[in-house]
């Protein structure tokens, strides 16, 4: 489909949301031959920026539902990417990368840089550099 073809939606969320598909899409089709999803390899990007974290403050970061949260981290946990710590009382969890979850987020760099490489270069540098400006304000905004 090209941009032309593509009725213009007079949403706001109607349009992030279509977007945030196509997206996850593309993104995901480069990183399913490693074995991850977009959202897993979000996530272990940001715990290695992050160290440790509460997950509560993971969902705040990434701006995902506790719900989606906890069942994407169980099967990162599972496949040994997240080390799940406990907090100061039973119900506080902690996390941080794995030894093999760097390893896995390292695995997947490459893949990722050159999807992020072949969209900007699509884009333009300066509409690029405008979405990722723009789409950082837009959720502060809507988060505040």
């Amino acid at each position: 489909m090209n941009e032309s073809s593509i009725p213009v939606l007079d949403c706001l969320c109607a349009n992030f949301r279509r977007a945030s598909r196509a997206i996850t899409q593309h993104y995901d089709e480069a990183l399913r031959p490693l074995g991850l999803t977009p959202t897993q390899f979000t996530i272990l990007q940001a715990l290695s920026l992050t160290g440790t974290v509460h997950q509560g403050r993971l969902g705040e970061i990434l701006t995902m539902d506790s719900t989606t949260l906890t069942r994407t981290l169980d099967i990162m946990a599972r496949r040994g990417w997240v080390e799940k710590l406990q907090g100061s009382d039973r119900r506080e969890r902690k996390l941080q990368l794995s030894a093999l979850g760097r390893v896995q987020l390292d695995r997947a760099l490459p893949v990722w840089q050159e999807v992020q490489a072949r969209v900007r270069r699509k884009l333009g540098a300066e509409p690029w550099q405008a979405l990722m400006t723009l789409t950082n304000k837009v959720t502060s905004v809507v988060t505040e």
